[in-house]
């Protein structure tokens, strides 16, 4: 099993390689809006992971991911050649490409945190000049005649 400093200087190398390989080398139009965000390899340096996001031709427009993970698809032994060249291992790591969903996951969790941040000025709105329907503490009882107000002034036999 490699050291995980080499799996990691590794998978950054093919990051690397391939992102330049699809900008530069592949003509292929699908990838053009294909971004490699991250690059995992196993502990055995025989699989590599790319993971990749897909953006729209412009703001309106929807990603196309079926055609960018076709075209990554047809383009998986151009780029697996380019890693092997690239990096020198003796073992080129077979390539497999996952979507990316951090952008999407992000966008929703900044969604939620909106609604949440909404919702707590609502209550402090709301909660400005309520008064509590009892007294301030409820849970504070006064020391009646015959009752010690400190438990160490209570007697042990």
């Amino acid at each position: 099993m490699a050291d995980v400093g080499r799996a990691r200087r590794l998978s950054k190398r093919i990051g690397t390689v391939v992102a330049s390989a699809i900008e530069f080398e592949i003509k292929d139009p699908p990838l053009a809006f294909v971004t490699v965000t991250d690059t995992k390899v196993t502990g055995d340096l025989h699989d590599a992971t790319v993971y990749y996001t897909v953006r729209g031709a412009t703001l309106q427009d929807e990603p196309d991911y079926d055609g960018a993970a076709a075209a990554l698809e047809r383009a998986r032994g151009i780029l697996r050649s380019k890693v092997g060249a690239a990096t020198g291992v003796r073992f080129t790591p077979t390539l497999s490409f996952v979507l990316d969903k951090v952008p999407e996951t992000s966008a929703h969790m900044e969604a939620l945190l909106a609604r949440a941040r909404a919702a707590d000025a609502d209550l402090a709105r709301i909660r400005e000049g309520a008064t509590p329907a009892g007294e301030a503490d409820p849970y504070r009882v006064a020391p009646t005649d015959g009752d010690p107000a400190d438990p160490a002034e209570i007697e042990r036999p």
